[in-house]
């Protein structure tokens, strides 16, 4: 049987360009998994003492001195710590504007409506941030519930191992990636600042919002109040928060036929309108200025936004 040369010469360079390709998803791989090293391990290299790393970490959050957030604007002070994006507010401040002017002369430009700027200006410039927030808030809040089981299961080992409970809390700020990992890290260098083990959960169930984070603080709350073994309470916690996120993704699961049907129902009237005005411009042009033509789609419009509350009420199911 003869075998080709070009077949050989073929396979020979599928096989280079495969360990190559191999070779490059393991380098990002490895880099992407550096990268994922906690913030706060960053931060401790390039301040002294716990005090001054204790400080940063809460300025960078959003926090003051105290680890409190501010009292103007409660619940966007809230959003930001929950959120884990670190807190300059010239930065965030410069990036508004930005937003803001190229939310504002997006419309007016390709309208050719300056009454338009200021409507852009403050979708963007405002509700570009909240909604990027609300995002970040979200997969941390999603990272947490994740990642808790885990952080309470080293905890676990580390005190049947013979280790004190901030030692057990600071191996987890060592060991685990980001969120867990910087919010256990706060904790313990918070414990080591001066704290008690109970404030400095209770500080961590505030940043996080996150009810997986509340039952952890009040187990050891109610473990330094009532006494009993904070080895086999976390155990239980930890079987607990898992089966919670198990069932999540059940109801995740359940609901997923109704959300999506919510998206294809919200979004096929405004992809059919957008055919029709591509293909055929004058099909509404003619008629937009009549008022039946205005209060009709003005009340397709509000019973369309009906239709969505109801849907995301019959979606939104919560654990």
């Amino acid at each position: 049987m003869k075998i080709d040369g070009h077949i050989i010469f073929l396979i020979l360079v599928f096989a280079a360009v495969f360990t190559a390709g191999q070779a490059v998803i393991g380098l990002v791989s490895v880099a992407t998994q550096k990268r994922k090293v906690n913030k706060r391990l960053k931060v401790a290299e390039r301040v002294d003492g716990v005090s001054a790393l204790v400080m940063e970490l809460r300025k960078q959050r959003g926090l003051d001195a105290a680890g409190e957030r501010g009292k103007r604007l409660r619940w966007l002070s809230n959003l930001i710590v929950a959120s884990g994006v670190a807190y300059d507010p010239r930065k965030w401040t410069l990036y508004a504007v930005a937003l803001a002017l190229a939310g504002g002369a997006a419309p007016a430009v390709l309208l050719k409506n300056p009454l338009l700027f200021p409507v852009g200006a403050l979708v963007l410039g405002i509700g570009g941030p909240i909604f990027y927030l609300k995002f970040m808030a979200g997969k941390r809040a999603k990272a947490l519930g994740f990642q808790l089981p885990q952080a309470l299961e080293i905890i676990v080992r580390s005190l049947e191992a013979g280790h004190p409970v901030p030692t057990a809390i600071n191996l987890v700020g060592r060991e685990m990636s980001d969120p867990v990992g910087t919010e256990f890290g706060m904790a313990a260098d918070e414990i080591a600042y001066g704290s008690t083990m109970q404030e400095a959960i209770g500080r961590m169930a505030e940043r996080c919002q996150h009810p997986d984070v509340d039952l952890f603080a009040a187990t050891v709350r109610l473990q330094e109040r009532a006494g009993g073994n904070l080895t086999g309470l976390l155990k239980l916690n930890a079987n607990t928060v898992r089966e919670r996120h198990k069932m999540r993704l059940k109801i995740k699961a359940a609901s997923s036929e109704g959300r999506a049907s919510a998206m294809i129902l919200t979004s096929a009237p405004f992809i059919a309108m957008g055919f029709i005005m591509m293909s055929s411009p004058h099909f509404y042009g003619d008629v937009i200025h009549e008022p039946i033509v205005k209060w009709g789609l003005t009340g397709l419009g509000v019973w369309m936004f009906i239709g969505n509350m109801v849907m995301r009420r019959m979606i939104d199911l919560r654990l």
